[in-house]
């Protein structure tokens, strides 16, 4: 019975909830459908109108939050605006030109408003990985190696850290100092450049940490400048006492083109890779930059942005990548866009591993200042344009006396620019640095020698390519040649050669 009672009960509370009196039996149900649709439609109203409730509640809810948020911040006096209202103003005054962008018949709070709110949802869902957990993979931790570095000292008190390969300074025909580029160090090179080459050319190589990376110390206020004085003092510690080549990869250039700009006179030539501009250079036509600019992520046109206009928020995505301690993809922490052979290419095992202990050389010191310096030195005004480095003739002015001295004089007119050669490789398959760029240095620099790759990226043919290699040394140097004699084994030569004679004539004389 009492079975039979909590039955009842329960069947007596369900029936109130659908305001059905009587009892039923689940036999019954199947003979009922009229009244069981009638209950369903009775419960469908309950929980709509239940709705309806809790959205009006929700939304007197807010409109009272909103009351008190103007209150308080509507009151000069309140803390809140006391505490941050100037700050606040002085940032909406900055931002203030952004407003043009927005239509004419929009508010602009309420359309920052929007704005502000949709990037915030869409940063969130950017944020959410929903991938299973097994898909990610394990990241490796950053290993910071002993310092091992090279030291020379600077005329300001500095010391840089370099790497020398190749043939001793007293054999070399020819001698290279390399810049890296980003996120790089000393240690990179020219990767999987052979001794074997490099002796058969006569070639040593010097590559150096630029300011602030690897065991290199920062520089207080540094420039364009100032990097190509850092590669003269590095020239003048080591020896290289004739003329030098210089030699870019990819951003790395910009150190290139400095040194054309202000040591020119040091310089033997210049070869650069896939070489990287000022993506705001004035002399860039507009499309120039259109088909430069669409070859890029969206993260990467964002970090040049910041850089240019907001260098401050560099710092915080720099940590969030490279600096976080741990190690990631080239691609992602430089946000490139990769062609296919480029992406063969960093999948290969010697890559990853070439690619993991620079990157670790590179950040040694943790510390975000030199990388926000370069990036903002890629955009910022260079003092020059690439242009200025064109050969052409000097002007003499308006000066009476200057213009009778070149009538009557028979010397060769002075030329002003880099007089050396210029050679440009660019891969078409590069979308790191489109082509379109290497086609705006051939319009300002019509001299330089450019040198296209039809089937090569950005990393195919710099990166561990041994026929690559001998081909650019050739075109540089020309036919190989044995190194230089050092100046002992010539001493040596030369004794021998003084002993033999004179053993010869004290045979002769005693012949005779």
């Amino acid at each position: 019975m009492s079975e039979t009672d909590e039955r009842k009960t329960w069947q007596q509370e369900l029936a109130s909830l659908v305001d059905y009196t009587g009892t039923m039996s689940f036999d019954e149900v199947d003979n009922s459908n009229g009244s069981s649709a009638g209950a369903a439609a009775n419960v469908r109203e309950t929980i709509s109108e239940f709705s309806k409730g809790a959205v009006e509640m929700s939304v007197e809810l807010v409109r009272s939050f909103v009351e008190i948020v103007k209150q308080s911040l509507g009151d000069k006096n309140s803390f809140v605006v006391r505490k941050f209202g100037k700050p606040c103003g002085k940032i909406c005054g900055k931002l203030r030109f952004l407003n043009d962008y927005l239509p004419e018949d929009r508010d602009p709070v309420h359309s920052w408003g929007v704005i502000f709110s949709v990037f915030v949802v869409a940063f969130l869902a950017l944020s959410i990985n929903t991938a299973p957990s097994t898909s990610i993979p394990l990241m490796r931790k950053v290993y910071i190696h002993p310092p091992n570095a090279s030291l020379t000292p600077l005329p300001d008190g500095r010391h840089l850290a370099y790497h020398e390969q190749g043939v001793p300074t007293d054999r070399a025909r020819f001698s290279i100092i390399a810049p890296h580029s980003f996120l790089s160090s000393r240690l990179a090179g020219i990767p999987g450049l052979k001794t074997s080459l490099m002796e058969e050319f006569g070639v040593r190589l010097i590559t150096y940490d630029l300011p602030g990376f690897g065991e290199s110390d920062p520089h207080p206020h540094r420039n364009l400048k100032s990097s190509a004085l850092d590669m003269l003092h590095v020239a003048d510690a080591l020896g290289v006492n004739q003329k030098f080549w210089v030699m870019g990869y990819s951003d790395g250039s910009m150190h290139v083109w400095a040194a054309l700009r202000y040591i020119p006179d040091r310089l033997a030539g210049a070869a650069l890779f896939a070489p990287m501009v000022n993506p705001y250079d004035p002399s860039m036509t507009k499309e120039e930059r259109l088909r430069t600019w669409e070859k890029w992520t969206p993260k990467r046109k964002l970090m040049y942005i910041l850089a240019r206009k907001f260098p401050g928020f560099l710092g915080y995505f720099f940590r969030g990548s490279f600096l976080s301690g741990r190690h990631g993809p080239v691609d992602k922490w430089l946000s490139l866009s990769l062609g296919k052979r480029d992406r063969s290419v960093i999948e290969e095992p010697w890559f990853e591993e070439f690619w993991q202990r620079n990157v670790e050389e590179s950040i040694r010191q943790g510390n975000a200042k030199p990388f926000v310096e370069e990036a903002i030195l890629q955009v910022s005004d260079w003092g020059f344009n690439i242009a200025d480095l064109q050969t052409r003739k000097s002007r003499k002015g308006q000066n009476i006396l200057l213009w009778l001295k070149s009538m009557y004089s028979r010397a060769e007119e002075d030329l002003t620019g880099f007089l050396g050669p210029i050679h440009i490789w660019q891969g078409m398959d590069d979308q790191v640095v489109p082509p379109s760029i290497t086609s705006f240095l051939h319009r300002v620099l019509p001299g330089a020698s450019v040198h296209m790759l039809p089937n090569d990226g950005h990393f195919t043919y710099y990166f561990f390519c041994d026929e690559c290699h001998r081909h650019m040394f050739a075109t540089l140097f020309g036919t190989p040649q044995v190194p230089l004699q050092s100046a002992a084994l010539l001493n040596q030569a030369m004794i021998g050669a003084n002993t033999e004679d004179k053993e010869e004539a004290t045979i002769e004389h005693s012949a005779t």
